[in-house]
């Protein structure tokens, strides 16, 4: 790993987005905001930006490095097992609009920055997905009941 980028985390942030754009490009109704909340809007979005770029975008006195043996290989199964799981959710619930689709599709990117952050002892990351995760996912969840979806 070089000592300012991750290249594993670039990897897994553009294979999370992949799923995604596919999905705008052809939905033409795709994300649809019914949740009208600004303060949570502006954190989530906050929240994720900061994720993205704090997953392959090192700050050395931000970067505590992995806090036991083999922590780099413990971070890249479980993040290539969430990114996995992440695609396997969208393929399974592509066509779907359900509350379970919904908090599917939050929890695991939420759970990827998170477990991510604190294997890797990236402590702008773990910042970034606290803040993300539970706004991510509530928006996800108030979306699919606002829509009647279930």
């Amino acid at each position: 790993m070089d000592k300012y980028l991750n290249y594993w985390g670039l990897v897994f942030v553009i294979v999370i987005l992949i799923p995604n754009i596919v999905f705008a490009a052809t939905c033409e109704d795709g994300f649809e905001n019914h949740f009208q909340n600004k303060f949570v809007e502006l954190f989530e979005q906050i929240g994720r930006f900061g994720c993205f770029f704090s997953m392959f975008i090192l700050l050395p006195f931000m970067c505590k490095g992995y806090w036991f043996d083999h922590g780099e290989t413990v971070y890249l199964i479980l993040g290539a097992l969430l990114v996995a799981l992440y695609c396997f959710g969208w393929t399974i619930f592509w066509k779907e609009n359900s509350i379970r689709k919904s908090l599917y599709l939050s929890v695991i990117p939420s759970a990827l920055f998170v477990e991510s952050g604190i294997i890797s002892g990236n402590i702008m990351l773990v910042i970034f997905a606290i803040i993300f995760a539970p706004c991510h996912i509530r928006i996800s969840y108030m979306n699919a009941v606002y829509k009647g979806d279930h």
